[in-house]
């Protein structure tokens, strides 16, 4: 904490925590494997430390949705299978393919495609067939589907590509009883078991996501993927907090108070004076704001834990900073301010500000911008 006081504002990542989450996770697996989703720069935490947090702590496989995500972690020496899903025509297939990654396809487009990068780079490309099993966002209608297995099946058969997935992703994993989970898993189960009448042989068959890795265990077969669970933030409040599935947040967000000053009565706060001091009192600036990715819809909603109370936002969130009514309280310039973290000091969690903001908590710790460092603390695995 003491190395990084000076700065304006830090997201504070803990990969011990984020180890300890991935194991717990592990073990609700059922025995299928664990795919750490490291997408989005790992859902704002720095891709590069979580990935190779996540592999130290057990994880098989990494996930991206961009190409380009998954070539700099390769770039930067990461290692181990890997798979990225979220593809344009004209996308790097050929440098997915040398870097040894498991490409996602939902139409015969991209089965074209990477049977010509494949050919040109003379390396049999390893694909992943994505099924649309009710989602409605990419992979593969069902009536579709023999189509692009037939095709996808002639193209190994000349070399060009193994099939080594079959996948898809629920819609409503997050509802507890949704009748769309069963719904999935039966076009799920009909769309692996044709695809392998037809000759496909699967290393990895999957469509848990986390909140379907933590609650319906038929859903697992040979591996799960885990995203927003990893990080320690609960999928769903629905589904119980980070607590009640053994996890932890691993981000702490935290600034430096740049100003301390007394107001009369009366005195307006911030952007349209949406906020108006009742007494005398004392306001903190925070030097953070929506630039930083602080929600703008958090305004006069969003809680603070500073000056040992929980506070809330007064008035207008702006780009780069926001108010704290201290109540007259007194307090120092420089003095931390927690947006959020594990709760160890009583400060709000992500999934607070999301309710402030009318979001998820998967939006919160992802929007955190690049002005803000990451701090990486228990980067060496043997201090866990």
């Amino acid at each position: 904490m003491n190395e990084t006081a000076t700065l304006r504002a830090r997201a504070e990542i803990d990969l011990a925590a984020l180890r300890a989450n991935v194991r717990k996770l592990r073990a609700r697996a059922s025995g299928a494997q664990l795919m750490a989703v490291v997408k989005s720069d790992a859902y704002g935490h720095g891709a590069l430390p979580c990935a190779r947090a996540a592999q130290e702590a057990g994880a098989a496989w990494l996930g991206t949705a961009t190409p380009q995500e998954a070539l700099a972690l390769r770039e930067a020496g990461v290692g181990g299978r890997m798979m990225c899903w979220l593809w344009t025509p004209g996308g790097p297939w050929r440098e997915a393919i040398e870097a040894d990654i498991d490409v996602s396809v939902s139409g015969m487009w991209a089965l074209d495609e990477v049977g010509a990068a494949a050919a040109e780079a003379g390396i049999p490309a390893r694909v992943q067939l994505k099924a649309d099993t009710g989602l409605g966002r990419g992979g593969c209608q069902p009536a579709d589907w023999p189509e692009l297995v037939s095709a996808a099946r002639a193209a190994e058969e000349a070399g060009l590509l193994r099939v080594t997935g079959l996948w898809s992703h629920f819609a409503c994993a997050d509802e507890p009883g949704h009748p769309s989970i069963a719904a999935q898993l039966n076009v799920f189960r009909d769309m692996v078991a044709y695809a392998e009448k037809e000759g496909v042989r699967p290393e990895v068959r999957h469509i848990a996501n986390s909140p379907a890795t933590l609650t319906v265990p038929e859903s697992h077969f040979d591996l799960v993927r885990t995203g927003i669970a990893m990080y320690g933030i609960s999928p769903s409040p629905e589904l119980g907090t980070p607590a009640d599935f053994g996890l932890r947040p691993v981000m702490t967000l935290a600034a430096s108070v740049a100003l301390v000053k007394r107001v009369p009565p009366g005195h307006g706060i911030s952007y349209g004076h949406h906020y108006t001091t009742s007494a005398e009192t004392t306001l903190a600036l925070v030097p953070v704001g929506y630039a930083d990715g602080i929600p703008r819809h958090a305004s006069g909603r969003g809680p603070v834990l500073v000056g040992g109370a929980v506070r809330t936002i007064a008035g207008r969130v702006a780009m780069d900073q926001f108010v704290v009514d201290l109540g007259g309280d007194t307090l120092e310039a420089g003095a931390e301010a927690v947006l959020f973290g594990p709760g160890d000091r009583g400060e709000p969690g992500a999934e607070d500000w999301a309710q402030a903001a009318d979001t998820i908590a998967y939006e919160i710790v992802t929007r955190i911008g690049v002005r803000v460092p990451r701090v990486h603390l228990h980067e060496d695995s043997g201090r866990d």
